[in-house]
């Protein structure tokens, strides 16, 4: 049905108006009208009609003194006018006994053989409009007339508008009647005010004494009218909000109503609509209460209607889960009873940042000040902020809350706090060298099998590595073999994801037709990569006692993957082992041949599946031509879709999980940018050791938290989060994730009103 036909459109359309007038009243106001009174209940027809009856009143009472107002404004402009250009004109004009005589230089025009008396035209025309018109008169006059003019200092004021006008006075001193009618024309056109200007001394003092008066006069009923419509527009505005929001819910109730469908035999309106199963009992309450209310003798009935629609998509959330779970809608809208990724996100996304900003310090600045935000969150909540920066920052406080909590622990393994080391539980690393021989040299090794304790250090990184020349080599390797555990890790866990949705949809054999081939290719290949890192740490040591188990024949474990994929054997020297453990080249092999057969079972297992269950059920049935050729260009549209599946899930899993490097990259990145700021900033003012150095030492501190906030927080911090958002949109979700849904969205007064608040600016008016 049309809108325009719809049972209700009278009454969305009253409460249109309504709100049109309240919008315009509140626009005259000067300041912004206070927030409004909590509202039990809503309004009844009756209440509606007296609100109604009231906004007009108000409405044309405003519009009845603001229209005053212009008048009086409009005539104390002229008046103003006027009083300036005879003060001026006095300039142009000189008194004599009975005489009139103008200034010298019109006697001088005047003696060129003219007889008789000049007339004169006064008036007021437009700054920028004064060339051109003084052009305009010179033309239709033929050079026969004198022109002069004088600007107004001070500006004057629109009577409507408020805008400032800058005005010139202006005399025309002319001779006959035609051209006195050309000169009116030419004012008119430009749109100048003339006004009665009288030519003697004394006319014009009479006048101006006249002006001054009614110009008092004015201003005192211009002030008294102000002050009513202060008093008006005072009164109105304590209960201007309140009556907003009335008429806003009575707009968005008869708006919904007119998507009720009308039942014309059984007189009532029948309403189809989604909730939460979950929120039924409440609902039937909510009917209950209404029918209580409005004394009606028929309750109102609730019905389960079974739909082949696909219901929308809604996830209970609160002031925590919120901000992870606008990540995920961020990305797509889960389908209707898929898995969400928001539940894991909570502790997966926070952690895979933290990797990347490891740092004891940084992580303690983002977890205070999210704190703080937490805090004080009630207050701040109440404060609506247009800043669009502040309001993510705001809506996301518990993601940086735990971001910071999780790069405090990440800075603690790494012991990394502003590019130092702390040293908590000593070092496992010992001083084998006399002090003759550390003084000669200014950078000695530190030989593992002389200078290690053989004691493993309790928790994270050794404080010794702060000073170690090979630092960063040490910790490329160990941040790298990291990034890529955890990021098959995660990547495993996605594949895993997907059996919960084909348990839930009923697809029991995609489990072994995709999940298995897809798993199996996953772990057989890369996380066999991340088992040999494992096994190259505790097999390999500077104290073995077999030297092919030493440290100069542990192998790169990436050149080891990459000859198991070209099927070729690893070079070594003796007394080195070309394997770290017998049987590996059979057992990679295997592997190998398993992981590649996993991918014609992902690429036919689906479709040829669908073809012998669609056979079956129309088995028994003589099949057509027809038939025959659209189950061919069926087969053929599924084998293009699932093959295209297939090479997005086999080149992304090397792709996935080369991207997870990204970990170590810019944990790397945050490190070096920090030691940096350390090394070439704030080393310099401790460098000094006499009292004087404080001072410049207190000036590169300052610049140092700078830099450390606005680059190693916020830029880091930022970059940081953007490449963890795509580890989880691209990386994770792309496993199991569909995101085919659309949001539920439930009728809601808070919604529609902050809607409504954001959609409708107060203009400021001309006083402001």
């Amino acid at each position: 049905m049309n809108d325009f036909h719809r049972r209700y459109v009278t009454e969305v359309r009253r409460c249109s108006e309504m709100e049109r007038k309240l919008r315009w009243v509140s626009g005259e106001l000067a300041e912004p009208p206070p927030p409004p009174k909590p509202a039990p209940r809503i309004m009844s027809p009756r209440e509606i009609n007296i609100l109604e009856e009231r906004i007009d009143f108000i409405e044309s009472e405003i519009q009845e003194i603001t229209r005053n107002a212009q008048n009086l404004k409009t005539d104390y402009l002229s008046l103003i006018e006027l009083k300036i250009l005879i003060e001026k004109t006095q300039t142009f004009f000189q008194d004599h006994s009975a005489h009139r005589k103008i200034s010298a230089s019109v006697q001088v025009y005047n003696n060129e053989g003219v007889g008789g008396h000049l007339g004169f035209i006064a008036g007021v025309v437009a700054t920028p409009r004064v060339a051109s018109f003084e052009r305009m008169l010179w033309r239709i006059s033929h050079g026969n007339i004198f022109f002069k003019q004088a600007q107004i200092d001070e500006p004057l004021k629109d009577p409507v508008t408020g805008h400032e006008l800058q005005k010139t006075v202006f005399v025309v001193f002319f001779h006959g009647e035609q051209i006195k009618f050309r000169v009116k024309k030419v004012c008119t056109g430009f749109q100048a005010t003339l006004y009665p200007c009288p030519a003697t001394y004394k006319d014009q003092q009479d006048m101006l004494g006249g002006v001054e008066s009614r110009i008092k006069d004015l201003e005192m009923i211009l002030e008294q009218t102000e002050q009513h419509r202060k008093l008006v527009l005072a009164n109105i505005a304590r209960d201007l909000s309140t009556w907003m929001v009335a008429v806003r819910k009575e707009k968005a109730i008869y708006h919904t109503l007119n998507m009720f469908s009308m039942d014309i035999i059984k007189k009532c309106l029948i309403a189809e609509c989604w909730v939460p199963m979950q929120d039924l009992p409440l609902l039937q309450k909510a009917l209950d209460d209404g029918a209580k209310v409005s004394g009606s003798p028929i309750p109102s009935i609730l019905n389960r209607v079974r739909s082949l629609e696909t219901p929308p998509t809604f996830n209970r959330t609160n002031k925590f889960t919120r901000g992870f779970q606008n990540l995920i809608d961020s990305y797509g809208i889960a389908s209707y009873r898929e898995v969400n990724p928001a539940l894991y996100t909570i502790i997966t996304f926070p952690f895979l940042f933290a990797v990347m900003f490891g740092d004891m310090g940084h992580g303690l600045i983002m977890t205070i000040f999210a704190a703080i935000i937490i805090i004080f969150e009630k207050s701040l909540s109440k404060k609506k902020s247009d800043n669009e920066i502040w309001n993510i920052f705001f809506g996301g406080r518990y993601i940086i809350l735990l971001m910071g909590i999780f790069s405090m622990y990440t800075g603690l393994i790494y012991n990394d706090i502003f590019s130092k080391s702390l040293n908590i539980f000593g070092s496992s690393w010992m001083n084998v060298y006399d002090n003759q021989t550390l003084v000669k040299h200014k950078m000695l090794d530190l030989d593992p099998a002389v200078a290690y304790t053989q004691t493993p250090y309790p928790l994270g990184i050794d404080p010794a590595w702060q000073f170690a020349s090979n630092n960063i080599i040490f910790l490329n390797s160990f941040k790298m073999k990291l990034s890529i555990i955890f990021g098959v890790i995660h990547m495993a866990f996605g594949v895993t994801l997907s059996v919960v949705n084909f348990k839930y949809f009923s697809r029991p054999y995609m489990i072994f037709l995709q999940y298995i081939p897809q798993i199996l290719f996953l772990l057989l290949l890369f996380w066999y990569l991340c088992i040999m890192m494992f096994m190259k740490w505790i097999m390999y040591s500077t104290v073995a006692e077999d030297p092919a188990f030493g440290s100069a024949c542990a192998p790169s474990v990436l050149i080891m993957f990459i000859n198991m994929m070209l099927l070729k054997s690893t070079e070594v020297r003796s007394p080195c082992q070309p394997f770290m453990y017998e049987g590996q080249n059979a057992l990679q092999r295997t592997f190998l041949a398993v992981g590649f057969l996993c991918i014609p079972v992902m690429l036919f297992g689906k479709p040829v599946y669908q073809i012998i269950k669609k056979r079956k059920h129309i088995s028994g049935v003589e099949e057509g031509e027809s038939e025959k050729v659209e189950e061919q260009e069926e087969m053929g549209e599924m084998m293009i879709t699932q093959a295209i599946h297939t090479i997005e899930y086999v080149l992304g899993a090397v792709s996935h999980t080369a991207s997870y490097l990204r970990l170590w990259a810019l944990s790397l990145a945050h490190a070096q940018l920090s030691a940096v700021l350390w090394q070439r900033l704030l080393r310099m003012g401790l460098g000094g050791g006499s009292p004087v150095m404080a001072i410049p030492l207190y000036m590169i501190f300052g610049v140092w938290a700078f830099f450390t906030i606005a680059i190693l927080v916020l830029m880091e911090g930022l970059s940081a989060f953007l490449h963890t958002l795509r580890l989880h949109w691209v990386e994770f979700m792309s496993k199991f994730y569909e995101g085919q849904g659309y949001a539920f969205l439930p009728f809601s007064f808070a919604v529609i009103l902050e809607h409504d608040e954001e959609d409708v600016k107060v203009k400021p008016t001309a006083s402001q």
